[in-house]
């Protein structure tokens, strides 16, 4: 089953065209790294699938439903680049997991015993067992990056965008963030992530879509996707994975 498709989708920001006739599908069960340079229209695209921007042209599906429809579901979930939080705010690891069991745009104090389990399961996936109870601002920057990740697993969607996880995150968070998006996919999960990094992607990755300048270079098995000419098409360097 096709779990993403996007189909001649063209967004415009302001008085520029920032997507162009983009084309892609990302099937069911997989990880597909999304590469490009800052500026391709990585993050952009992400806020498409996830309903934050709507295109100009085109469409999109998430398992063959409307983005909005999807996170309505909850069949959809997001975690972004930058996430707008007041660090200082007396908010701890646990309630920022759990606000990922929020459903259809409502939240609720109210947790049910399957949702506390979920959190909980969600916790001790991304390593957090033990800090659960800290103030979000304690973490450092990798340990809050997997609190975000742990609420989107929380969440239990079939779709998981994450755009650049492994930004300003140590090595051992990052293998951790790595094993943790192996083992959702393993489970059923679809997660497409952005990322610079393109060295070593076939030992995490099933497949890899390619921008640059808001257009699709190439998408497909990472064996035929990440290739030194497709590399140096997206970032103008010769290149291997």
């Amino acid at each position: 089953m096709t779990a993403i498709d996007v189909r001649g989708v063209s967004v415009r920001r302001g008085d520029a065209t920032v997507l162009h006739d983009v084309t892609v599908q990302v099937e069911s069960g997989v990880v597909c790294a999304l590469i490009g340079m800052n500026g391709s229209g990585k993050t952009t695209l992400f806020d498409t699938l996830a309903d934050r921007t709507r295109p100009i042209g085109g469409e999109v599906r998430i398992l063959d439903d409307t983005p909005a429809r999807a996170r309505r579901r909850a069949a959809l979930g997001y975690v972004p680049q930058s996430e707008r939080i007041d660090w200082d705010f007396p908010v701890s690891v646990r309630e920022v997991v759990a606000m990922g069991r929020q459903r259809g745009g409502r939240w609720t104090n109210r947790l049910s015993a399957a949702d506390h389990a979920a959190v909980d399961e969600a916790i001790a996936r991304v390593g957090l067992l033990g800090l659960e109870d800290r103030q979000i601002g304690m973490l450092s920057g990798g340990q809050r990056k997997r609190a975000f990740v742990a609420r989107g697993l929380a969440q239990e969607a079939e779709v998981l965008l994450l755009d650049e996880p492994f930004a300003g995150v140590d090595l051992p968070s990052e293998m951790a963030l790595r094993q943790v998006i192996g083992d959702a996919a393993a489970s059923g999960v679809t997660v497409l992530v952005s990322t610079h990094d393109v060295h070593g992607l076939a030992d995490w990755c099933d497949a890899a879509v390619i921008l640059r300048a808001g257009r699709i270079v190439t998408s497909g098995p990472v064996a035929s996707a990440i290739t030194p000419e497709h590399l140096a098409r997206a970032f103008g360097w010769e290149g291997d994975a």
